[in-house]
């Protein structure tokens, strides 16, 4: 018997099955989600819906041999994110991913007469609406990106429900025609009441979404219904609380550094809290998750590696062949034992701002501490690369105390962690804990996966199954 867990993610779609009493891997696949939509704008990020269902079938396809041993699927995927779905149980609008970022716009210029009338003058729609629900709320956020299309003409013809892609698809495989939403799916969309596990009916007002725009709140372990050939399906789960399960030996005692195309740092808590400059967001079966998420992340990497392009055809007049990552890597790890405060020459201090965050979109990257000795390209590198590590540790110094004693390890996944040996030790120092690289590559489908077999009711609770299912061999990646 196996268990299924689908990944919709911003640049692929991924499937892990895995053994129901073992958790080991029997199959595990990936196809890239080249979905893309060119925006109007630069600020916008749309991917068609339509395709992602087309990849998800081929890679459901790939598994026909397995699929009678499948005892249910589960599904994660980008959160934030929103597509708006018909009566029909089909989207009538491209994906709007949790990267838009039109919800930074001026919901009115300053000193516009609709301004004084509105109270919106001279604040952004993720400003306004944040105020308006007294809450915090950033661009990429459903609820923030459907105030500016509501506000601009842009929401389809029809009546619609809303829902996050992981939804969409769960709904499409189970053969419904109503998407319906568990709690963090529902919290990543902004507006979400997380003490009374339902949305804001205040915010969804302010946000100009009536009654029906907004899907029905199930628990997470709900099923969705069956594919066409039996199979059930269980409620997606957002991939910040997939990737948990599906990278940590203990829910509780745990703390999770995720570095993809953005970066998050997370822990579990039991009880409700609040914190500045965090994020509270529910866990599958209760309690909450503490998360520092930055929308830099391996965004900012590859921005440097972009630079590096640049240079390389400005100087040259050639085009690099392939990228840059692995050469960025070995300058790395050349100038390795240069630290501060050890009379070796350090990098220089590199704040990785560079798309600005949540909190301060308008703040940019900075460079400090720049000499004649480290300003090279090797230095350059590493000083990014620690950067990156500090915009996290920054946010888990935010955690509540309680919290932080309770967390015995640093667990490491993504892609971002994964491939590069330098960001692995700029972490590991940041945090001054050992970093142990999660055993599994595709840690969302992995935690959808397990996911499926807690709603089956395989295990008693989410701790027992990752304690059952964890791999021993994981490999201390600190050096």
């Amino acid at each position: 018997m196996l268990w299924a867990g689908l990944d919709i993610g911003t640049t692929s779609v991924s499937i892990v099955l895995t053994d129901a009493a073992t958790g080991v891997e029997a199959y595990a696949a990936s196809r890239p989600n080249r979905s893309w939509i060119p925006g109007t704008r630069e600020d916008e990020r749309l991917q068609d819906p339509e395709r992602i269902w087309r990849t998800v079938e081929d890679v459901l396809r790939d598994i026909g041999a397995y699929r009678p041993a499948i005892a249910g699927v589960g599904g994660t995927g980008q959160m934030h994110g929103i597509v708006y779905v018909n009566r029909g149980g089909r989207h009538a609008s491209p994906l709007y991913t949790w990267q838009d970022r039109r919800g930074d716009r001026q919901r009115f210029p300053a000193g516009n007469a609709a301004a004084s009338r509105s109270g919106g003058g001279g604040r952004t729609y993720a400003e306004w609406l944040s105020e308006a629900t007294s809450s915090r709320l950033a661009a990429g956020y459903g609820l923030v990106t459907h105030a500016w299309n509501a506000a601009n003409g842009a929401l389809p013809d029809e009546p619609c429900t809303m829902c996050t892609i992981g939804d969409y698809v769960a709904m499409r495989l189970a053969g419904r025609t109503e998407p319906i939403i568990d709690a963090t799916n529902a919290a990543s969309l902004g507006g979400f009441d997380l003490e009374r596990g339902r949305f804001d009916p205040a915010a969804a007002e302010s946000a100009g979404a009536p009654p029906g725009a907004l899907p029905a709140v199930v628990p997470s372990n709900a099923p969705v219904g069956r594919t066409e050939d039996g199979i059930p399906v269980y409620n997606a789960i957002g991939d910040n609380q997939a990737s948990f399960l599906g990278a940590v030996h203990s829910v509780s005692r745990s703390v999770l550094v995720n570095v993809g195309t953005g970066s998050q740092v997370s822990a579990y808590a039991g009880t409700y809290g609040r914190a500045e400059g965090l994020e509270l967001r529910p866990f599958p079966g209760g309690g909450y998750l503490w998360v520092g998420a930055s929308i830099n992340g391996g965004k900012a990497y590859a921005l440097l590696e972009s630079f590096f392009r640049d240079v390389v055809r400005e100087m040259t007049g050639a085009e690099p062949s392939g990228d840059l990552y692995e050469a960025m890597n070995r300058l790395a790890e050349r100038d390795a034992g240069g630290r501060r405060g050890t009379g070796t020459e350090a990098p220089p201090l590199i704040r990785t701002t560079l798309l600005g965050t949540r909190e301060e979109p308008g703040l940019t990257g900075a460079i400090d501490l720049l000499t004649e000795r480290n300003f090279t390209a090797s230095h350059l590198v590493r000083g990014f690369l620690e950067g990156m590590a500090r915009e996290l540790l920054a946010y888990y110094d935010r955690f509540p105390e309680d919290v932080k004693r309770g967390s015995a390890s640093l667990v490491g996944a993504g892609n971002g962690l994964r491939g590069n040996p330098g960001l692995r030790r700029s972490v590991s120092e940041a945090f001054g804990l050992p970093l142990r690289i999660a055993p599994r590559e595709e840690e969302a489908a992995y935690g959808a996966a397990l996911h499926a077999a807690v709603s089956h009711g395989a295990f008693a609770s989410y701790e027992e199954a990752v304690r059952a299912w964890y791999a021993e061999e994981d490999v201390d990646m600190r050096r």
